[in-house]
């Protein structure tokens, strides 16, 4: 994660096990002994001055969020775990949803580390996560690939918007991107995802994203792009044709299911869910249940955006 400038002003909750040091990018490797698994230990720390430093250790973090129905219309966070890079912060709740917005209080991640973000939408619970800035996928000492794991759920009449910023793949560096998402029956789901290849004027580094959407039990959408150097023919015509951003929008909506006939084909849908070519290169996809997935590429993030915010309007 980034760092936001501003980050440094909020103390660290009680759980978080002591103040950490934020507001800044991180040395790498770097002593860290606050948050939970989130421990590197610093070349020649308690040995002798003779004795040879030991590789560092990476990274290793998870953060935490639960939203629950507060029974009075609202929707209550009894868990708020921030951990490594994961700073979390509660913002302005908007009618009933409770906000979430993620801080970056560390770079990350870095070649090695093992990241992850864990976020429950409980029954009747409506939330809503963001992040301050953009996630930047960078190289690290230990020659190894980087993980970062997002693990989302979403139970019965709850909401879930996840909508962080991009993450950027640059130059060198080598990321391993999952995200699993675990749908009820009638969970609602807003899910962005945006790729910024390389940073500007620089070649992407490796990077391969899995998404995995489970519906009632049923896979609904699973999907694994790779690009950058060692993915065969990531930059060809067929797959993004020399730009550099790629995103995508998947709406999961009850509603969208227009009479549980199992006769009913998406790819004949009308209205919102017919499938469509976009302004510019995206495209509008309607899946098998009630969910459509919008898929856009674009030479720039700015342009990224604006092609996934059409597709949000789109589908409504």
């Amino acid at each position: 994660m980034t760092p936001a400038p501003d980050a440094a002003a909020h103390a660290e909750p009680p759980w978080a096990g002591g103040p950490a040091t934020v507001g800044g990018p991180r040395p790498h490797p770097a002593p860290r002994t606050s948050g939970r698994g989130s421990a590197r230990e610093a070349p020649g720390a308690g040995r002798a001055p003779c004795t040879p430093a030991a590789p560092a250790t990476a990274l290793q973090a998870t953060a935490r969020i639960l939203a629950e129905a507060d029974g009075r219309g609202g929707t209550a966070l009894p868990v708020l775990v921030g951990d490594g890079p994961f700073a979390l912060r509660r913002t302005r709740a908007v009618g009933g949803e409770a906000r979430v917005t993620v801080v970056g209080a560390m770079s990350a991640p870095l070649g090695g580390d093992r990241i992850a973000l864990e976020a429950t939408a409980g029954p009747g619970a409506r939330l809503h996560i963001g992040s301050t800035a953009a996630t930047i996928a960078l190289p690290g000492r230990t020659g190894r690939s980087a993980h970062y794991e997002i693990r989302l759920t979403v139970a019965d009449g709850a909401t879930l918007h996840w909508l962080p910023e991009p993450l950027i793949s640059a130059q060198g560096s080598d990321l391993r991107m999952t995200t699993r998402v675990e749908l009820a029956p009638t969970a609602r789901l807003v899910l962005r995802e945006e790729q910024i290849l390389g940073r500007t004027g620089e070649s992407p580094g490796h990077l391969r994203a899995r998404l995995t959407v489970h519906r009632a039990g049923r896979p609904l959408l699973d999907q694994e792009l790779s690009y950058g150097p060692g993915a065969p023919g990531w930059d060809g015509g067929a797959v993004l044709g020399g730009h550099r951003a790629v995103g995508q929008l998947l709406v999961v909506e009850p509603s969208y299911d227009p009479s549980n006939d199992s006769s009913y084909d998406p790819s004949c849908a009308t209205g919102p869910l017919a499938p469509r070519a976009l302004s510019g290169t995206a495209v509008l996809t309607p899946l098998t249940g009630p969910a459509a997935l919008a898929t856009a590429v674009a030479p720039d993030a700015l342009q990224l955006r604006r092609a996934l915010d059409e597709a949000a309007a789109a589908v409504g």
